[in-house]
């Protein structure tokens, strides 16, 4: 769609291969979807489209259902139509991603399987939660060949810098205050973008339909130790110390409403039933991710700036 955070430029790498189309356009558009199934003769998709950033989910919640909710419906209903009245397709699959943030909070011990119980505390975890009893539901009284996988927080290469670890990256390379909600003790398990996409592929390779998947990265850390390894990264590359040390730009702000306290995720079924296990460990996905970011420092200027939105809005309204 192309919203605030869609950038072709991600996918430049790509764009010239035959298997990869780009068509502009929503997942909430029934027309489209129904058009794309049918030209494409389309047997799988995979469903990463979602508006994601919590903070956006309290100001607006709005797009946040009409994105994750009616989005995912339209993709299901007009693939059910084209799959199981139309074509009579029996190969299909549906690959619904989401989020350990449909669980609620977890204490200080304890982790999220596939069997806890959903208990939403955002409006972006409610609505992700309600697409994902859709998904269930399409199985369930239809009979769709579907899949859903859960995962922990993911960083990485190119993600947009409204979430943590890219925004504590840009604003500490570029010398500006690194807020910390509450007292920075909120712990969340981390996972490295290219381990979640192995997960996925094995998902929807080897997934049994109708099961939920939850992917994990086996790495818990506070918020606030996050920020102090970013800064001592930082420092170290950047060769900073003394009253120029990165660290000094940490500030504590209000809290975040409704801010879950834990997440951890217990990965054990899909490294029983597939062997999967991450392969990046915090520490080393961290220094990959800092170095990217610190290779990529025009990219990540004409995203804060803005100004892909208005180059790719210019460029590729019709491209198909």
């Amino acid at each position: 769609a192309l919203t605030y955070a869609g950038n072709l430029e991600n996918l430049k790498s790509i764009e010239n291969n035959a298997n990869y189309h780009f068509v502009k356009g929503s997942i909430t558009e029934k027309s489209l979807v129904s058009k794309l199934l049918r030209q494409w003769n389309i047997n799988t998709i995979v469903n990463f489209a979602a508006e994601s950033h919590v903070d956006r989910s309290i100001l607006g919640p709005e797009a946040f259902v009409e994105t994750n909710i009616r989005g995912t419906f339209v993709l299901l209903d007009e693939a059910r139509k084209y799959w199981l009245e139309e074509n009579k397709n029996d190969q299909h699959r549906f690959l619904h991603v989401s989020t350990d943030e449909v669980y609620g909070s977890l204490g200080e011990t304890g982790y999220f399987t596939e069997d806890t119980p959903y208990a939403p505390n955002s409006p972006y975890s409610a609505s992700k939660a309600a697409s994902d009893h859709l998904v269930r539901a399409y199985h369930h009284t239809y009979g769709m060949n579907v899949l859903t996988t859960n995962c922990s927080n993911n960083y990485g290469s190119f993600q947009f810098p409204e979430k943590l670890i890219p925004l504590m990256i840009h604003n500490a390379i570029n010398g500006k205050e690194l807020p910390v909600y509450g007292d920075g003790k909120n712990i969340r398990d981390w996972l490295y973008v290219t381990d979640h996409c192995k997960a996925i592929d094995l998902v929807l390779q080897k997934g049994a339909f109708g099961e939920t998947y939850n992917i994990g990265g086996h790495n818990e850390w506070a918020n606030l130790d996050i920020v102090n390894l970013i800064c001592r990264v930082i420092d170290e590359k950047l060769h900073r110390s003394g009253n120029e040390m990165t660290s000094k730009q940490i500030r504590f702000v209000k809290d975040r409403p409704g801010h879950d306290k834990r997440y951890a995720i217990d990965a054990g079924k899909i490294e029983r039933e597939m062997g999967w296990k991450p392969q990046i460990h915090f520490e080393e996905g961290i220094l990959l991710t800092i170095d990217w970011y610190l290779e990529n420092t025009d990219w990540v200027r004409r995203v804060i700036d803005g100004e892909y939105l208005k180059y790719y809005s210019d460029n590729y309204d019709t491209k198909k």
